[in-house]
């Protein structure tokens, strides 16, 4: 069981959530059988709430694992802290709040859990009483919910000398007490007076060169110290310091003495007040949804400090921006969050699906990042939402007050979630591949890439001959331009499964779901995406490709082609082989090389225009493979193993270095954007880099084969050679002997050849011309329209 969200609604705590018992579909359970349970520990008293069904379409991707229908897993419960009291009277004391689900007359009792982030991480606490709070929280993996009296409240703070004051109201009478400040990371204790004021009132007033000399163990500048103030009474009693309900939070930093520390006062999630002795931390106390994305203002007081830039961080670590921040008066800032992340060839495409991390540092300074933190009063206000290109985009909050940004996929989790896809998969498509077939494509590239490689050469050319042909392209999280008269179709959703079964001709250049079943009059073209020096499929013995059913999948695909390219006679009996695959294939050449093969140069000074590559500069391109054994998340590491900073000292101004890892890789290229490393690993399709590509550095890529095709120098930078040959991959001829240019095992060995190119080109030119000879025999610039004739003629 899980809390998604917590919220004070007309004084009465409401609490959102989900139940779940593996193996029992929600709507078998019926969550209106489902029940919160109330009690205090250690009393027999037990109170029993029903709840309302909710239905909560964001949790279904989470919970719907095999295929269950948990729709209706959702549940909401309204608590009245009135149920706490006894006898009409509050009394201190934790509750701990239960769940029950009754499964015909089973009981399932079960705790429940704190959703990632917002409000079901650290639900919000609230005064029910004068000077009464009821908290609610987790520990232990239990949900609970304190009652506490506030017997010492901090009203304001000031500044006082080289002090900071702080008001405060006690339940009685303070003479002689004193407030403690409890170090968190050691025995550390500053001992403070406390100065009675008329009534109840007493101030207490902390000398910020105490810290220095408390004994604490030295801090690590990055580092944060906690110290928790409470109150000791001469009898004994103590009372923790809690920020006065009507006084809001008390966001303040002070300078300390040491150089870049602050003293700030915490407001925590149960209200208790906390001194952290850290760096100074940007805190935005105004968040608002603006065209663009978001705007926040708050304070970060630094004096004298120069610009400041504001950082988004994939947490995947797939990409990293930053934006310039606005310093306002008074130690104030301001700065636009954008939903859209600029890509490489000047457009604009909404950030990518993960939690982007919101952090705030001095301009080109790495190391001096600092997360955004909230003010108290703005959380109430988070989840806020703003869209780009139909996608959701959530400014959010974790660890209580951290500010992060979640961009949501594209497909709602309602149809995300495993019910859904199986419903879809086992109900949908069946039922729509008995529907007419529609004169339609369906093109595929790498799973939703974008607008690339030969099936965009293959729609090119179908345009091109007006066929009268509907085109529709599979899209992943939005991240693709398409040209006019192409409908993007996002992957997974309803439309897709229907262009799968209803679309005459479907076209890709990688694999197509295992469920897809080819029916009479559809055409199921694949492309594949280059000859191979590389073993792929069946042929690859290292048992790398199979790790997560590969091969499993495979061997229900390839029965379903109709047509299968070939780029060389080389590639054919490979193909053949490799995938088990006894239908037709069409050795034809690629699609995607006729480009290459009659060059545009009027494209190539287009391409060049829209990287923003200077006039005269020569291209360089390195577009290195992946590797199987680097696994990061849901793609592969980057591993560049080229000293850029060596590169451009070594090359000096004439050259530009382009970086394009392969699609599996997802993560951009650190360092770009100096006018010198450009990453390319967004660019829609690889033949127009290798179109402006003055020389090559690759290692096993295919594109070698492509570029071939352009007579300019190849550098292989070969680094792993015996363990990628021998352990990984394994070749299909002795790439050592035919490659057409050296192979270069170290980074400053390429940079050296580099240095020298054309004179390794010369040394490599009848290696390169037989290499040409053998594998672009085919590549006429007329592929494309091959490929178009046998399409046509073959439904």
């Amino acid at each position: 069981m899980g809390i998604r969200s917590a919220a004070w609604v007309d004084g009465l705590l409401e609490l959102v959530g989900h139940a779940h018992v593996p193996g029992r579909s929600a709507d078998r359970l019926g969550t209106a059988r489902t029940l919160i349970t109330l009690h205090r520990p250690g009393r027999r008293r037990l109170t029993v709430l029903r709840t309302t069904p909710r239905y909560l379409p964001e949790i279904t991707d989470e919970l719907a694992e095999g295929g269950l229908n948990l729709d209706w897993a959702g549940f909401a419960v309204r608590i009245d802290p009135a149920l706490l009291r006894r006898g009409g009277h509050w009394e201190d004391g934790v509750w701990r709040i239960g769940g029950l689900l009754l499964d015909g007359l089973r009981p399932w009792p079960g705790d429940f859990t704190a959703h990632w982030c917002g409000s079901g991480e650290y639900p919000p606490a609230a005064w029910v009483a004068e000077g009464v709070q009821a908290i609610p929280y987790f520990r232990g993996g239990q949900l609970c919910l304190r009652v506490e009296t506030a017997r010492a409240r901090v009203s304001a703070t000031r500044t006082v000398g080289d002090s900071i004051e702080l008001a405060c109201l006690s339940s009685r009478r303070a003479e002689g007490a004193t407030v403690r400040l409890n170090h968190r990371q050691s025995p550390a204790v500053i001992a403070l007076p406390v100065l009675p004021g008329p009534g109840r009132s007493l101030t207490v007033r902390i000398p910020l060169g105490a810290f220095e000399l408390s004994g604490r163990p030295e801090p690590d500048p990055a580092e944060t110290a906690h110290w928790d103030p409470v109150l000791h009474y001469p009898d004994g009693r103590t009372e923790p310091l809690v920020l006065d309900h009507p006084s809001g939070g008390l966001a303040a930093q002070f300078a300390l003495p040491a150089p870049g520390r602050t003293l700030r006062l915490k407001h925590l999630a149960d209200s208790h007040l906390q001194l952290c002795e850290q760096r100074c931390v940007p805190v935005a106390d105004t968040v608002a949804a603006i065209p663009e994305g978001f705007l926040l203002t708050g304070h970060f007081p630094q004096p004298g400090a120069g610009p400041h830039e504001l950082v988004l961080r994939h947490g995947g670590g797939l990409d990293e921006q930053s934006i310039g921040v606005e310093p306002l008066a008074g130690g104030r800032f301001q700065a636009r969050l954008p939903i859209t992340a600029p890509t490489s060839y000047g457009g604009r495409l909404p950030l990518r699906k993960g939690v982007w991390d919101v952090l705030i540092r001095p301009a080109g300074d790495p190391g001096g990042e600092q997360p955004v933190a909230l003010a108290p009063d703005v959380l109430h206000v988070l989840p806020l939402a703003a869209e780009a290109r139909g996608k959701r985009v959530l400014l959010q909050r974790r660890w209580h007050d951290t500010l992060i940004v979640d961009s949501t996929p594209v497909l709602p989790a309602a149809e995300r979630s495993a019910h859904r896809q199986l419903g879809l998969r086992s109900q949908s498509y069946p039922a729509a591949r008995v529907e007419p077939l529609r004169e339609a494509v369906l093109y595929d590239v790498f799973g939703g890439r974008g607008y690339a490689d030969s099936p965009r050469a293959v729609h090119a050319e179908l345009a091109r001959r007006a066929s009268g042909l509907r085109h529709l392209w599979t899209v992943d999280d939005a991240q693709a331009e398409l040209p006019d008269g192409v409908e993007a179709v996002t992957v997974w959703s309803a439309e897709w499964y229907e262009a799968l079964a209803t679309c005459r001709y479907l076209v890709g250049n990688t694999h197509f779901p295992e469920f897809v079943r080819r029916r009479d009059g559809q055409v199921l073209l694949q492309t594949w995406h280059g000859t191979p020096l590389k073993r792929i499929a069946h042929d690859v013995a290292t048992g790398w490709l199979d790790g997560d059913g590969y091969l499993r999948r495979l061997a229900q695909e390839v029965p379903q082609w109709s047509l299968l390219l070939s780029p060389n006679s080389f590639s054919t009996p490979i193909l053949r082989r490799a995938f088990r695959y006894d239908g037709e294939i069409l050795e034809s050449g690629y699609p995607r090389n006729d480009l290459l093969a009659r060059p545009d140069a009027a494209l190539a000074a287009a391409v060049r225009r829209r990287l923003g590559i200077p006039e005269g500069r020569r291209v360089v391109l390195y577009a290195p493979t992946w590797r199987e054994d680097a696994r990061s998340g849901d793609g592969y590491r980057l591993d560049l193993r080229l000293d850029p900073q060596a590169a451009r000292r070594a090359l000096g101004a004439d050259h530009v270095l382009l970086v394009r890892p392969h699609s599996h890789v997802l993560q951009r290229c650190p360092g770009r954007g100096d006018g010198f490393l450009y990453d390319v690993g967004d660019y829609p399709d690889t033949a127009e880099l290798l179109l402006i590509a003055d020389v090559l550095v690759t290692d096993y890529s295919s594109v070698m084969f492509d570029f071939a095709n352009t007579g300019r120098p190849m550098l292989f930078f070969t680094h792993d050679l015996a363990h990628y040959r021998d352990d990984l991959r394994g070749f299909y001829f002795d790439f050592e002997a035919e490659a057409p240019g050296p192979l270069l095992a170290t980074s400053g060995q390429l940079i050296d050849a580099l240095g020298r190119v054309d004179a390794l080109a010369d040394e490599h030119a009848d290696r390169y011309a037989a290499f040409r000879e053998r594998y672009c025999h085919l590549d006429d610039g007329r592929a494309a329209g091959r490929v178009v004739d046998a399409l046509l003629e073959h439904r």
